[in-house]
């Protein structure tokens, strides 16, 4: 069986880990979640990273630091994971849903002003498969309008947009490093802070509400509960896993490339038929091959084509269901406009099997059961013979 998803692992984890807990420091913020803090802050580069204990709570951290009132508007994609809304909610938003793009699956930034009003505070572009909104546009209406810019960028780690990485551009970044992602620490993630005004007020949210960062520093004498928090600090262990990857971030990447663009490269024929739609990278875009997916024709063929899959036993799946037409989304929020593309283009998606270190025969696999799966679909369910592609 091929499965969906393997967590990336590069053989020094379990080091990092054991150090770990030499060190006899396996709290929040001990050496590794340093280290972590460090690469961020000078790869991407960024202004000031830290680790969370997930994508969620680097979001929930964001709305904090947003300082939304109950009643308040937050602008966002339906076609997105529930945690980019309920983030928002927590804090009394009401979210306002718009249509994405069909290109790129990415909020679309023409349908965005259309549903600002008087309650609006803030955009949150999602960058669907580490392929960057259209950002320059976004920022634009955010200025014009005095709105702030939340990016969930849990897929983006390593994409960029115009050459600044994602995550970096709005106001804050929020990344994921769960199994699922590219780079992993099991449960995790980060809050990208690219304005120091909120510098301060993020490490006392993440420390419970306390000034206990600036005590260690010592920039006060004593420390204490001085605003809200939550303990948003993940484990130095999770910290010194994550930091095995991050040492090799060039080769994890490189290597999910090379598989994203083997499969690209052997559907292409099968796009140029009009039989599925690929993957749709804008030139302003560099992307980091979080995942490869396809689009069927239709809802129908999907499940097909998801069954046929799972018969030859590779494990492929769909994504979001829309959070507009969710019993949670129709309760916190609205659609603005027409659901044009969000529902219809997110039923024909489905992503197939990328993780690192895929083995090239599993790839081939991959490719094979699908190029015979269309070749029956041409030849009315005949021999499958894939020359005929």
């Amino acid at each position: 069986m091929i499965p969906f998803n393997v967590p990336p692992y590069v053989g020094t984890e379990l080091k990092y880990v054991k150090q770990a807990v030499e060190n006899h420091k396996i709290c929040g913020d001990g050496p590794f979640t340093k280290k972590c803090h460090t690469w961020l802050e000078e790869n991407l580069p960024c202004q000031k990273a830290l680790l969370t204990t997930s994508g969620t709570t680097a979001l929930e951290m964001a709305a904090i630091l947003c300082d939304l009132q109950p009643g308040d508007e937050v602008i966002l994609p339906s076609f997105t994971f529930s945690t980019t809304a309920t983030a928002f909610v927590l804090v009394g938003a009401k979210l306002v849903f718009v249509d994405v793009r069909p290109d790129t699956m990415n909020i679309d930034e023409n349908k965005i002003e259309a549903a600002i009003t008087d309650k609006t505070r803030v955009i949150v572009p999602v960058h669907y498969a580490g392929v960057a909104c259209e950002m320059d546009t976004i920022m634009d209406i955010a200025k014009r309008h005095n709105l702030k810019v939340v990016e969930d960028a849990a897929q983006g780690v390593m994409s960029s947009y115009k050459g600044k990485a994602l995550g970096t551009i709005g106001d804050f970044g929020c990344f994921s490093f769960h199994e699922t992602k590219n780079y992993s620490m099991g449960e995790g993630g980060a809050l990208i802070i690219n304005n120091e005004e909120y510098n301060d007020r993020a490490e006392i949210i993440r420390e419970k509400g306390t000034n206990r960062s600036r005590f260690f520093r010592g920039q006060v004498d004593k420390y204490t509960w001085v605003d809200y928090g939550s303990s948003y600090l993940p484990s130095d262990m999770n910290a010194a896993y994550l930091w095995g990857q991050l040492e090799v971030a060039d080769e994890i990447n490189d290597n999910r490339l090379a598989s994203w663009h083997t499969y690209y490269d052997a559907f292409k024929e099968l796009e140029e038929k009009g039989l599925v739609k690929l993957p749709t990278i804008p030139e302003e875009c560099v992307h980091n091959a979080h995942m490869f997916y396809l689009k069927c024709r239709s809802l129908e063929e999907r499940t097909e084509f998801i069954s046929f899959l799972k018969e030859n036993d590779i494990v492929p799946t769909f994504h979001y269901i829309p959070l507009h037409s969710s019993p949670a989304g129709m309760r916190f929020g609205r659609f603005d406009g027409e659901d044009e593309v969000t529902t219809s283009e997110s039923e024909k998606l489905v992503r197939l099997p990328m993780y690192y270190n895929m083995k090239d025969s599993d790839i081939s696999k991959v490719i094979a059961a699908v190029m015979e799966f269309y070749s029956k679909k041409i030849n009315g369910n005949s021999s499958g013979n894939t020359s005929h592609l």
